[in-house]
């Protein structure tokens, strides 16, 4: 741990600048990363490298001041996933029919601020007396980055980021605005009755998704693809009458049948996330019993302080009242409000626990919210439905609650890792927990106008091929489902459950095995939910990081050989994204994407081409470690 002293400044004009500039960033690109893939990535580390440039740009900068620019940068990453995965349902069930300003505004913000209030009395127990149990790895891995760049030159760093930004940006460019390059390679064929698919998108940030999560998720989720989509669509049969067009009905047959026996595996998997954190959980209720948070702050170091007890009081107090204000506008119902914000307080105080056990456990990328969502959704609903609530009312309830508690959830595991990160640089929590308010609320202001935008501006919008927002859409359909008049498919969840089940099982074996490769369920769930084209490119990052750390002879720890991979991988991601945001706004101002006449085979020819140079430029840009190839 570092012992840098207090007296080195966190905290000035330039830092809360920066912090919040990157955090409307970091947060937008997830925003559109989200909607098309249904996973966003942590922006710790990005973060932490463009803070420190910025900061030796203008002469100097210390460890602790680019601390907290990534504070304030990952907590508008973290909120981004929160509602990008539940307030688009409302767009889905038709209650509306554009994203209303206001309401997502408070509930994106609120659910970020229970988020961060809700672990500040946790940190004792997840990351000062856990040290041993709980690693968050992300949060070591971006203290590293931290502790290299203050050490070293950051400029080659960034330089990866910013080369990674422009190849991402241009590729995006060229298929969505130039014309000269497709969104997607597919075919289906027709056997008999039955239809067989493959496919794959062509899109650097979900090769880079596949780098950054490594070579296990990245195969779960292709089992998942495969399991849904070569095998699930050829046994449900059904083809002939999509003869014309094998692919269109490949996708009928996903989109009606096989997507919920990904949503029934993801009940499950969520269901036994919590079972397996129920001692962190309780740990954490002990915590808040003793009230820890009590102590009188004068006396402790500033290295150790959090926010005082007072503050979190009064700052949960204003969240409460806004939230059942919210719930009021949106069900002009009394007795629901009260419902919904009882059972909101409650679920978000669980998830949070949940979250951050979690997020200590297996890291930030890897938790399982979507899972603890569900199950949010499932008992907000079933509850309401029981007390005779109906229609929009209880839809809309139901969503209301599930958006703050997945905001909440998806910030309090970023607000671990950034803490752990703090710990170990010597920052000050409650200066960090600042930087964190900060962020979510600055970050707020941007989710649904960025949203509206791609709506607007995407073919299809928001639940369309290019911006499928699986998990809302997944929440829609559950919702319907108690109080509209959607019908879901309960035998295709039932058979999702049962799989969830059995690869329970499977991974309890490869654990007691101490195997290196696990069958975590929920990323299995994910990809049976997802297009399968998402799953192919993911597929060919995680190989590529794995072949990297095969080859590598250097005895170093994995997270510092694929350092170099991960900060190309965040600026495709980051160039990807933010270009689709800047293509939203030309196609809002009116200009018109080139259509340019080619010959089909050679677009073709042309998408494979850029497609096999992408993976060669990141594979070997990621395994030279001292220079970034051009």
């Amino acid at each position: 741990m570092s012992n840098n002293s207090t007296a080195i400044p966190e905290l000035n004009l330039r830092v809360i600048i920066l912090g919040l500039v990157l955090s409307v960033v970091m947060g937008s690109a997830n925003v559109y990363l989200g909607l098309k893939a249904g996973m966003t990535v942590s922006a710790s580390i990005p973060a932490a490298v463009v803070g420190m440039l910025v900061l030796r740009y203008f002469g100097g900068g210390s460890i602790l001041e680019a601390n907290q620019i990534q504070t304030a940068a990952s907590a508008g990453e973290s909120l981004a996933a929160g509602i990008i995965f539940t307030m688009p349902a409302l767009i889905l069930i038709g209650v509306w029919q554009e994203f209303n300003m206001f309401l997502t505004t408070v509930i994106a913000f609120t659910g970020g601020l229970l988020g961060i209030l809700f672990m500040i009395p946790m940190r004792q127990v997840f990351i000062v007396k856990n040290e041993d149990n709980l690693q968050y790895p992300e949060g070591l891995a971006c203290a590293s980055v931290l502790e290299a760049g203050q050490e070293s030159d950051s400029s080659e760093n960034a330089t990866a980021i910013i080369k990674g930004a422009l190849l991402g940006g241009a590729f995006k460019g060229l298929i969505s605005f130039a014309g000269v390059l497709k969104g997607n390679l597919e075919t289906a064929m027709l056997s008999g009755n039955r239809i067989f698919f493959f496919g794959g998108d062509i899109s650097p940030a979900l090769l880079a998704v596949g780098f950054i999560v490594r070579l296990n998720v990245a195969v779960l989720i292709f089992i998942g693809g495969f399991l849904g989509w070569l095998v699930g669509i050829p046994l449900i049969g059904h083809g002939l009458e999509h003869a014309a067009d094998p692919v269109e009905g490949a996708w009928e047959l996903w989109s009606t049948k096989i997507r919920y026996v990904g949503v029934g595996a993801m009940v499950v998997g969520g269901i036994s996330s919590i079972f397996r954190v129920r001692k962190g959980l309780v740990d954490a209720i002990n915590v808040l019993r003793d009230s820890q948070i009590s102590i009188n702050q004068s006396d402790i170091p500033s290295n150790q302080r959090d926010i005082p007890a007072k503050a979190i009081n009064i700052f949960s107090a204003i969240a409460v009242v806004l939230v059942g204000g919210v719930y009021y506008y949106i069900t002009n119902d009394l007795a629901i409000t009260v419902v919904t914000t009882v059972i909101m307080i409650i679920m978000a105080f669980f998830f949070t626990a949940v979250a951050s056990y979690i997020v200590g456990l297996v890291g930030n990328s890897n938790s399982p919210v979507s899972g603890m969502t569900i199950t949010a959704v499932l008992f907000t609903g079933g509850l309401l439905y029981v007390f005779g609530f109906s229609g929009t009312e209880g839809m809309v309830a139901t969503l209301g609650v599930a958006a703050i508690v997945c905001c909440a959830a998806c910030t309090s595991g970023d607000v671990c890792n950034d803490l752990k990160t703090g710990q170990i640089v010597g920052a000050s929590p409650y200066k960090q927990q600042i930087m964190q308010i900060a962020g979510v609320a600055v970050a707020s202001l941007v989710m649904a106008p960025i949203m509206q935008l791609l709506h607007e501006t995407t073919p299809g919008g928001i639940g369309g091929r290019e911006l499928a927002a699986p998990q809302a859409g997944l929440f829609a359909s559950l919702a319907n489902g108690f109080f509209g008049d959607g019908v879901l498919p309960w035998n295709m969840v039932a058979i999702g459950s049962a799989l969830g089940v059995i690869i329970l099982i499977g991974d309890s074996f490869l654990e007691s095995k101490n195997s290196t490769f696990r069958l975590h369920l929920m990323p299995v769930a994910v990809g049976m939910y997802l297009p399968f084209g998402l799953s192919t490119p993911i597929l060919i990052g995680g190989l590529l990081a794995h072949f990297i750390l095969a080859d590598d002879n250097s005895g170093e720890d994995s997270d510092s050989v694929l350092q170099k991979g991960v900060l190309l991988s965040s600026g495709l991601i980051a160039g990807e994204s933010l270009m689709g945001i800047i293509l939203a706004f030309v196609a809002g101002a009116g200009i018109q994407s080139l259509s340019p006449s080619l010959n089909p085979n050679l677009v073709t020819g042309l998408t494979l081409l850029a497609a096999v140079g992408t993976i060669w430029w990141l594979y070997n840009g990621a395994k030279s470690k001292n220079k970034i190839i051009i």
